[in-house]
């Protein structure tokens, strides 16, 4: 009996392909057709205006207030540097005002920190709530970044602006506006508008597992195209002709130790920071049970922890304080300025203060992963054939990889970050061990503390 044939002619709702066109392209060009997409696209383009300028003034909100708070005032006491106590009262109101905010505000304030980045959950609603716990807890010494909320920040304005231009509301046009106006917020912090497309592709989740299943292959194997190319270049004298640019700044040298000493440094980082994830998750199921009450002690933990640093080392508790932003500034201008001790301590310290905010307060996770990533890298550079270029930045990529769970995202950073591609195989090296392993590990997969705490119970 011969087998029934396909009925002839395109499926209902997708354009014919013709002309021998593979049908993903046609689809494609029916979408960019489509008048609906086009006037989201231009929606996009006019929503990332006032986005952008919100999140300027947001940002610059934040910087001069942490300026206030960390310089102007003990300067106005008659210190040169915050005292070691400093960071209790400071952390005490964080404490206090975040509690608040969560357990009383629509949207709790945003998403707890501890699972990394999310795009879900941005609204209207939830936006004032969201911006009142940053700027109560990341100027006064929160151990977070900003970029959580400016996800919020953006995504939150980006339906604003829809609601107040009556588009139609689809779960599309929703998703298209949301992504646009967060990666607009974004590119306002890492001053790149790149790093806030591919970073906004992966914490989306666009393609689910099969698109990090893809992706890591591939970001792997051109990291590894690169280094032969790059060591067959070198190695023979010979060219096979490029698209780059010589600049006036020599770049450091990538030697083959740097290679080995990435894949050590990626496993190594992964399963040293797995106890902090961990211990961020079990701190938000702590916090969830009284929110307020413990979202105080969990700061005052924070604070003390950066107290005990300044006592320790007599540097400033700054240091083991606050985002990362500036101290990672001043970790890679100077990076002798800072003593085995110094180093280990801040690791310690820092690192206990991120896995308390973590889990209790509200901003990002990226800047201090790539501090303390950068800071063990460097307290590694002594080793053999390593040094610090590179040691810093495998630190910084296996870190941050290794908690944000985005593997691209954190090679496109920290390339950005240190404005060379010298160093991209040991970034990508570093970056995709410190994923895997971090994957393969028996937690790795939990995510249950991106839940916010319900508002309304204290």
């Amino acid at each position: 009996m011969p087998e029934p044939r396909p009925p002839s002619g395109p499926a209902p709702h997708e354009p014919p392909p013709t002309g021998g066109q593979p049908e993903e392209a046609e689809v494609l060009r029916h979408i960019l057709r489509s008048p609906g997409y086009l006037k989201a696209l231009v929606l996009c383009a006019l929503i990332g205006i006032p986005v952008s300028l919100a999140a300027f003034w947001f940002l610059v909100a934040l910087h001069e207030l942490e300026h206030t708070l960390w310089a102007d005032l003990p300067e106005g006491f008659g210190w040169s540097a915050p005292p070691w106590w400093w960071p209790l009262p400071l952390l005490l109101f964080a404490g206090a005002a975040v509690g608040l905010v969560a357990s009383r505000l629509p949207g709790a304030g945003g998403n707890v920190p501890g699972a990394g980045l999310h795009t879900e959950g941005a609204s209207s609603a939830a936006l004032p709530g969201i911006l009142l716990a940053a700027a109560a807890c990341l100027p006064f010494g929160a151990v977070l970044g900003p970029e959580a909320p400016l996800i919020a920040l953006g995504g939150g304005l980006a339906l604003l602006f829809r609601d107040l231009s009556k588009a139609p509301a689809t779960p599309q046009s929703l998703a298209l506006l949301g992504a646009a106006g967060s990666a607009a917020a974004m590119s306002a912090i890492f001053g790149n508008p790149l790093i806030a497309a591919v970073l906004l592709i992966e914490v989306a989740g666009v393609g689910g597992p099969r698109l990090f299943a893809v992706m890591l292959p591939a970001l792997l194997s051109s990291g590894v195209g690169f280094l032969v190319f790059t060591g067959l270049g070198s190695w023979t004298g010979l060219g096979t002709g490029n698209l780059s640019l010589e600049l006036y700044a020599p770049a450091p040298r990538l030697d083959v130790p740097d290679v080995f000493w990435a894949v050590a440094v990626g496993a190594v980082f992964a399963l040293a920071l797995h106890p902090v994830a961990a211990g961020a998750r079990a701190v938000a199921g702590y916090v969830a049970g009284r929110t307020f009450v413990r979202t105080v002690l969990c700061a005052l933990g924070a604070a003390a922890c950066a107290a005990l640093y300044a006592l320790v080392t007599g540097r400033s508790p700054a240091e083991a304080a606050l985002s990362g932003q500036a101290a990672l500034a001043s970790l890679a201008a100077d990076p002798h300025a800072w003593g085995v001790g110094a180093l280990i301590a801040v690791l310690a310290f820092k690192g206990a203060a991120y896995t308390l905010c973590l889990g209790s307060l509200r901003g990002g996770p990226v800047f201090p992963a790539l501090f303390l990533g950068a800071a063990a890298g460097l307290l590694l550079a002594p080793l053999p054939g390593l040094g610090i270029a590179a040691g810093m930045a495998a630190g910084a990529a296996a870190a941050t990889a290794t908690m944000l769970r985005l593997p691209v995202s954190s090679v496109v950073l920290v390339v950005l970050l240190l404005g060379s591609t010298a160093m991209m195989p040991v970034v990508i090296l570093a970056a995709v061990v410190a994923f895997v392993v971090t994957e393969l590990l028996p937690a790795g997969r939990e995510t249950s503390a991106a839940v916010p705490a319900p508002a309304g119970g204290a």
